[in-house]
């Protein structure tokens, strides 16, 4: 029988301002590889996406994206410190305990695409 084992998966995030979701994404703390004109590759880590010239309006402000960070602290107070919410007219809500075992913020990118940054309240416990 074949390996049925994959090697990665990745998403596909839409872009209203492709420009401006870049600068976004490349503040935010991702580092970016432009593949064309119409995608980029974004990753921090293990964790990375593809950003694609391309919007819907219902598509987007129903995506949602999740990123498990090993301290979701640091990451919140690297959005503080980037001031993305105003930089990019964006909402953002900081880090809270969720009944389902993650602490996480919410971050909601140029294109309406809502982020969930967290980590597992038992690994933050742990620490």
């Amino acid at each position: 029988m074949a390996n049925l084992a994959p090697v990665e998966i990745k998403a596909f995030v839409p872009a209203k301002d492709f420009e401006l979701s870049r600068r976004f994404y490349r503040d935010l703390g991702f580092v970016e590889e432009l593949l064309s004109d119409q995608l980029a590759f974004f990753y921090t880590g293990r964790a990375s996406f593809l950003l694609q010239r391309f919007y819907n309006q219902q598509h987007a402000e129903n995506f949602m994206m999740h990123l498990l960070v090993e301290d979701v602290d640091a990451w919140w107070e690297h959005v503080e410190a980037q001031h993305l919410a105003r930089k990019y007219l964006v909402r953002a809500a900081p880090p809270e305990d969720r009944p389902w075992g993650i602490r996480d913020f919410i971050l909601v990118d140029p294109s309406s695409v809502l982020w969930r940054i967290g980590q597992s309240i038992q690994e933050r416990s742990e620490s």
